[in-house]
């Protein structure tokens, strides 16, 4: 491991770590692999990055990992967003420096997951010089409908929100200097949060970071998971990419494939270097005739957050939509049964209840409990017992004809396989804001009482139901606290019969299909020795508290991390709490804190966060204050607070 300096034209100074092939000869050059993000190599990545850059080193790679500008132990402020103009000339220098250093043969790649698969995406993208392939793994170019703001188009605040926010502030590892010079830059800087809220529709702040995907010319391998937020891209990928794409696609959260909770597990790192070797070094190693996609079809499993291993069996796709899926489509009965025969004219009302929800997740994935409780206060409709199993691969599109007495409301359509016995497992869904209904960049008042055609396409999921389960589609207006509640009281209806009445349309293909290639197990890993991480903030703890009397709910989250470093103890505390007020609906809040105390050699600091996001029925009310604390005395705080206008939120 060596580090290095990487200077920009403006004179900032970026932070490298660079993971050297041991014994290399005289004039042998490598390619290099670029990890490009803001979380802090010499602590907050530290242990996950060494198994990853190490086994890639021992391959014949420079492995590569750079703290973006402002964090870390990189030099200069932090932009003033996630995945900035900044942020970008800044790669293609790293990307031109790092081609041009005496052990390169020229070509670099980039690889990482989340915001480092992001980046990956956006610098292919841009096509910067020298970057010849990349691996994105849980990434999306979507930064509005798909990212941890705005989902499905509709406001969202989580976790991510509370630690960023509060990371802008951090001086790097392992000094944590307190000179003013360093700190203020990063203390002084706004919570992105607040950039974030000030922007709640579509358009050029969303677009101008992320350009068309056909513009990918260069080979992409995208690693994705049924149960990660950010899985769509790869279907958008497959079919809009200009540039050779291998997909591998697993009933996994966000996470890399070697370590995932649920499995099955797989070695991803094997089929990395078969990707680069081919791409970096001229190597034929078959990723060329290897399949475009693979994928896990998902058979029934009930529904347990604690789930170990996903049942089902992988599959090869060559095209996208795969050539053998059949649109199949359901109406929506007056019943409320599900027919492939268009049902008579009928209308279906249902109460808005801001605070249903809960049991459906913090974002489109995870393992989850029963859903009933969601069901309960939602249009249900159920398929007759299937006479022999039915299996799906792709998007689910539910196609509405919606009403609503008020200005504006969110639909959400989900779909779950109901059980024998009656439990319920949710396999996908997804929402929409009625006002953007036409065009997420141009939200418009509902007209109360006129019915519009809604589209709402469900996010990527693979599913047998076996014989004898139902089909369920559930249709609510709130999906608290995934998203924020909208702020009228009102009666959405949903409108049955003909044609284009209410109905869904479902991905129907054969139950098994080609089998690819088998995976490897996953591979012992070069660990570091002297790092050690336990916990992980994410998913945490949850509770539900409901004051009947009142129509108040309360969801309290929690989760927390440490580590241990030669230099000290960093230990990371963070909680949530969403509440919801079933009577008023303008009135819900979000009241997030975070802490990370650094025990270090003769002192201990403290970073803190506290976000209060709270609404009426026109603004969104805003507040963070950012705190550094040196032996439990303040040295630093400073508060933003600011008084936001709904759009159509």
């Amino acid at each position: 491991m060596e580090q290095a300096w990487i200077s920009m034209k403006d004179g900032v100074r970026l932070a490298a770590t660079l993971y050297m092939p041991d014994g290399a000869k005289s004039g042998e050059r490598f390619p290099a692999l670029l990890e490009y993000l803001p979380y802090r190599k010499d602590d907050g990545t530290a242990a996950g990055d060494y198994p990853k850059h190490a086994y890639f080193a021992h391959r014949g790679y420079v492995s590569v990992r750079v703290d973006i500008r402002g964090f870390g132990a990189s030099e200069g402020a932090p932009p003033d967003r996630e995945y900035s103009e900044q942020e970008q000339v800044d790669g293609e220098q790293v990307i031109a420096w790092l081609a041009h250093r005496p052990w390169s043969n020229g070509n670099v790649g980039m690889f990482g997951i989340s915001w480092g698969g992001f980046t990956a995406l956006q610098m292919a993208m841009r096509h910067a010089p020298g970057l010849k392939a990349i691996l994105a793994t849980d990434a999306t170019a979507e930064l509005f409908h798909d990212d941890v703001h705005y989902i499905d188009g509709i406001a969202h605040i989580d976790e991510f929100e509370l630690n960023m926010d509060m990371a802008e502030g951090w001086t790097g590892a392992p000094d944590y200097t307190l000179d003013e010079k360093v700190l203020e830059r990063r203390f002084e800087t706004p919570p992105w949060s607040l950039l974030y809220l000030r922007h709640q529709r579509d358009g050029p702040f969303w677009r101008e970071r992320v350009r068309p995907l056909k513009e990918v010319t260069i080979p992409s391998f995208l690693i994705g998971g049924l149960l990660d937020g950010y899985r769509d891209n790869v279907t958008d990928m497959l079919m809009q990419a200009s540039g050779p794409v291998k997909a591998i696609v697993g009933p996994w959260n966000h996470t890399w494939p070697n370590d995932a909770v649920p499995g099955p597990q797989i070695e991803w790192r094997n089929e990395a270097v078969r990707w680069f070797d081919h791409w970096l070094k001229g190597r034929d190693t078959g990723v060329e005739r290897d399949p475009r996609l693979v994928i896990f079809m998902q058979h029934w499993h009930p529904p347990d957050p604690n789930l170990e291993n996903v049942p089902g069996e992988w599959r090869r796709e060559d095209i996208w939509p795969p050539k053998d899926s059949q649109a199949t489509t359901l109406f929506l009965e007056p019943d409320h049964s599900l027919a492939e025969a268009a049902a008579h004219i009928d209308t279906h009302q249902l109460k808005y209840v801001p605070s249903v929800g809960v049991e459906a997740g913090f974002w489109w994935g995870e393992l989850l409990s029963d859903v009933r409780p969601v069901d309960a206060f939602s249009l249900v409709y159920d398929s007759a017992p299937l006479a022999a199993d039915l299996a799906i691969l792709g998007r689910p599109q539910a196609l509405l004809q919606a009403s609503a007495t008020a200005p504006l409301a969110d639909w959400f359509a989900r779909l779950s396989d109901v059980a024998p016995d009656g439990t319920v497992t949710q396999l996908t869904g997804a929402g929409i804001n009625g006002a953007q209904r036409n065009a997420m960049s141009d939200p418009h008042d509902l007209v109360p009482g006129k019915v519009y055609p809604l589209d709402i396409e469900m996010h990527l999921t693979s599913w047998v139901f076996p014989k004898g389960h139902r089909i369920r589609v559930a249709i609510s207006n709130a999906l608290w606290p995934m998203m924020l509640p909208t702020p009228y009281s009102m009666t959405t209806a949903l409108g049955l019969g003909g044609g284009e009445g209410s109905r869904v349309v479902l991905p129907v293909v054969p139950e098994h299909g080609t089998v690819p290639p088998p995976f490897s197990p996953p591979e012992l890993s070069e660990e570091r020795t002297d790092v050690k991480t336990e916990g992980f903030p994410w998913p945490g703890e949850w509770t539900l508290e409901r004051d009947e009397a009142r129509h108040k709910a309360t969801v309290h989250w929690k989760g927390k991390e440490g580590s241990m470093y030669p230099w000290g103890k960093e230990s990371d505390y963070e909680a949530l709490t969403y509440e919801a007020d079933d009577a008023h609906p303008e009135t819900c809040s979000v009241q997030g804190e975070a802490e990370t105390v650094f025990a270090l050699k003769g002192r201990t600091l403290t970073w803190r966060g506290h976000l209060r996001v709270t609404t009426d029925q026109k603004n969104f009310y805003y507040e963070y204050t950012r705190e550094l604390l040196k032996d439990g005395t303040m040295i630093k705080s400073k508060t933003w607070q600011e008084t936001i206008a709904r759009d159509h939120q």
